[in-house]
């Protein structure tokens, strides 16, 4: 059975993209190189990972960790797991801030911790990100994206392309100089010239998509 490492080697995904993909070879080399992601070093805990994305969703940053330092301290720790939400009901979370809607997730996600279902950091050392995410989107109010943000910036994958992202898109349509955006579809063809490191493409579209000549002007962008 395969055994996955977190992260891999940044100057061999350079390389490699470089030479494979001239168009996107002329941004790398303006740009410069992207270094091994911080995340990739560090050991987390997948649910209360999948706990934090469900209460980020759809607020800013500065909202969203107010709501989550209000749940850690109404349950007493600062791991969000089945056992320590089990502390808290749902009225108790509405006065933390949390929806409704997010509370039913939370919920599930606990049951499906209890259940077995969500697979720890070893498990996911012996499965494929394709294994990963159909393990994971099941969980009311994760999708596809936010499993594909773990995969990247959590566990390292090489081969990630988050095709239903705005800035990866936007980043491919400058690269190509195109009139539009490509279609999820349209981009997941694109990304075949860049495997086995779509990862380190996608970490690129995404500065390219912030790029500006104006330091003060900012791209909108889909991820958080």
């Amino acid at each position: 059975m395969p055994r996955y490492r977190r992260g891999f080697d940044v100057d061999q995904a350079h390389d490699w993209l470089s030479r494979r993909d001239r168009r996107l070879g002329t941004w790398m080399k303006r740009l410069g190189p992207i270094q091994a992601q911080p995340g990739w070093a560090k050991t987390f805990d997948p649910v209360d990972a999948l706990a934090r994305a469900i209460l980020f969703q759809q607020l800013s940053g500065k909202a969203a960790s107010t709501i989550v330092g209000r749940v850690e301290t109404a349950i007493g720790s600062p791991r969000l797991h089945a056992d320590t939400l089990a502390r808290i009901d749902d009225a108790g979370l509405r006065v933390c801030g949390v929806s409704g809607n997010k509370a039913l997730a939370l919920r599930d996600l606990a049951r499906r911790e209890a259940a077995g279902e969500i697979p720890d950091l070893r498990r996911m050392s012996v499965m494929d990100h394709d294994a990963i995410i159909d393990a994971l989107v099941p969980i009311r109010g994760i999708g596809r994206w936010t499993v594909e943000m773990m995969l990247m910036f959590r566990l390292g994958r090489p081969d990630i392309l988050p095709v239903d992202d705005l800035g990866v898109r936007k980043g491919a349509q400058r690269v190509d100089k195109a009139e539009r955006m490509p279609t999820p579809k349209e981009l997941l063809a694109r990304g075949e010239k860049w495997g086995p490191f779509r990862t380190y493409a996608s970490l690129y579209l995404w500065r390219i998509a912030d790029f500006t000549v104006d330091p003060k002007t900012t791209t909108n962008r889909s991820q958080g």
